[in-house]
């Protein structure tokens, strides 16, 4: 018998550019010898210039999307992205708490959302209070840690990263990734937080352009990592490679930002390329 790639279960909303969300999540999964289970959290209308129309599922349709997989199959990584509702993400929490030892990576996403059903204060109070204690790791950027780190928004211009991974561990989860993307430096700068302080700290080549689904693609690979039995650090390093690797081949279908190529190792080179057309590589 063909042995079972490693399982992960993907909570997210549906991008139909396929630049971030569940798309995004299932082919970084994919790309790295995953299999992905994807469970829809909301419903959007959108394009690689933004979002247009957003619309949640129901919390019982999400509960029964999950808990059938789960009762199923031997889980070996979560990984939760935009939850659609203070409500799904009740329901997200509850099933984390059930299945503690399964190791759960959260990107919290905190962009705008186009429907009145989600407050940001209740949104961001119930990540705080009910899913960030059951995480092993999360993954914001420098801009959405310091709104998950304070409600004051005079305090988050000032507050040093240092201070709001701080509150973040407070809040109850292992680690907190805080990349650097946001950041106004020569070169980004990704730093992993435990209780113990700076765990690692990585640095990159800043690229030029705007990328569609940058946060997706990281928390997705680290999450497969771990489903694959790397190492906390070991996923984290592994897994921002392979996101810089799809960032700096990322290609541009529409008007907006770029998108991300997770499939980039399965495109031809340039000498591929050039053998296929019979010519010469540039040197």
């Amino acid at each position: 018998m063909i042995a079972t790639p490693p399982l992960v279960l993907v909570f997210g909303a549906n991008d139909p550019s396929g630049g971030a969300g569940l798309t995004a999540d299932i082919l970084t999964l994919a790309s790295l010898g995953c299999h992905p289970l994807p469970v829809v959290t909301a419903l959007t209308v959108q394009d690689t210039a933004g979002v247009q129309e957003f619309q949640p599922v129901e919390s019982d349709w999400l509960q029964d999307q999950a808990r059938y997989i789960l009762e199923d199959m031997q889980i070996d990584a979560i990984k939760v992205g935009m939850v659609g509702s203070v409500e799904n993400l009740a329901v997200i929490a509850e099933i984390a708490a059930d299945y503690p030892d399964i190791p759960l990576v959260f990107d919290p996403v905190l962009g705008p959302l186009h429907s009145d059903e989600i407050s940001a204060e209740e949104l961001q109070n119930a990540m705080r209070e009910l899913l960030m204690p059951h995480a092993l790791l999360i993954t914001p950027n420098s801009i959405e840690a310091r709104r998950l780190a304070s409600d004051d928004p005079d305090e988050q211009e000032e507050l040093a990263l240092d201070a709001a991974a701080s509150r973040l561990l407070d809040c109850g989860c292992e680690y907190v990734l805080i990349t650097g993307t946001h950041e106004h430096t020569p070169k980004v700068t990704n730093t992993l937080f435990s209780r113990a302080g700076r765990t690692r700290s990585d640095t990159w080549e800043r690229l030029p352009g705007s990328y569609h689904g940058a946060g997706c693609t990281l928390a997705s690979a680290i999450a497969g990592a771990l489903a694959s039995g790397a190492e906390l650090a070991t996923a984290v390093r592994d897994a921002q490679e392979y996101t810089w690797q799809t960032l700096s081949r990322a290609f541009r279908p529409g008007m907006g930002q770029f998108i991300p190529d997770r499939l980039f190792w399965a495109r031809p080179g340039e000498e591929e390329e050039a053998a296929t057309k019979g010519e010469t590589p540039a040197a």
